[in-house]
């Protein structure tokens, strides 16, 4: 085959090419018209259901849960198409409705915050414009009696575990033909915290300075150092989702500038304005922590 030295793209006025690796080590080259490139799928009104779940409780714009009918997992519909577009995919230009936040001023820049926008997470992306949203996991991911992982109520959650076992894992929660699941993105844990404002469950104070409602969860009821159940205090929901702050601290696919990755949020002995759901905390990928566990988003092909 021939090589050249250059390889060049023409396209008409309006057209706009966007350049990203695959999954497979293959380059990727869209053409995107410039008009719709950015514009959001109003199909967030109209939850897709996926093969083998089944709708239980909710609407759209107040938690529209589905249930895995096989093993009852439950996750809960996030529509991306209604927030605001202040979110960054970039780092730099926040104008997209999917994507992180700065909630924390000064610390998101200063610090190197990142997430390459390829792979799952641009599969994701183009997921939620055509669906309008995605699904996220309902309580955070826990470990059945046959040790597999699961999101559902009243088991203790999945702790003491390092990003490398979290992302692993949470990958192996669904992988059809028509839906795959994987460690939740920065990108989607501040669209999950942009709509909490939106539908009013939970101001931007609440968020980014003071979620002492949230995040002090010291269990009373038998000691200092034992975790909750997941879902075991309805004060502690929004929007169907459960102990998203609290409880447990989250690993995400988020990083620092450095190999750390990111936690998010706090967990039950934290004060809210020490640790509120948008804060993120660097740590070596490879570390166990008893306190930090993890959710898992799903992805529609």
């Amino acid at each position: 085959m021939k090589r050249y030295e250059k390889f060049v793209l023409e396209a008409e006025k309006g057209i706009n090419f966007e350049v990203s690796e695959g999954t497979s080590g293959e380059l990727i080259i869209r053409a995107l018209n410039i008009a719709t490139a950015n514009v959001d799928s109003t199909n967030y009104v109209n939850p897709p259901i996926p093969e083998g779940y089944k709708h239980v409780y909710g609407e759209w714009n107040n938690g529209f849960v589905i249930e895995r009918c096989s093993d009852g997992n439950q996750f809960v519909w996030i529509p991306v198409g209604s927030l605001d577009s202040n979110g960054t995919l970039d780092g730099k230009h926040f104008s997209e409705k999917f994507g992180r936040r700065n909630y924390t001023n000064d610390e998101f820049s200063a610090d190197g915050f990142n997430e390459a926008l390829n792979g799952e997470l641009l599969e994701q992306l183009e997921s939620v414009k055509k669906y309008g949203g995605f699904y996220i996991s309902r309580y955070d991911i826990s470990k059945s009696s046959a040790e597999k992982p699961q999101s559902v109520k009243g088991v203790m959650p999945w702790g003491n575990i390092n990003f490398y076992d979290a992302k692993k894992i949470a990958s192996t929660i669904e992988d059809s033909e028509a839906v795959k699941s994987h460690l939740t993105f920065g990108a989607e844990y501040d669209s999950v915290l942009e709509w909490f404002i939106k539908t009013g469950v939970r101001t931007l104070v609440e968020i980014a300075e003071d979620s002492t409602e949230w995040g002090n969860h010291w269990n009373t009821e038998n000691s200092p150092l034992q975790l909750f159940k997941t879902g075991s205090r309805e004060e502690w929901c929004a929007n169907n989702i459960y102990d998203f702050a609290g409880n447990v601290s989250e690993w995400t696919q988020e990083q620092n500038e450095s190999l750390f990755r990111v936690i998010r949020g706090g967990y039950y002995s934290n004060f809210g304005y020490s640790f509120p759901v948008a804060h993120r905390c660097r740590s070596a990928p490879g570390e166990n922590y008893y306190i930090t566990g993890f959710r898992a988003t799903l992805y529609i092909k």
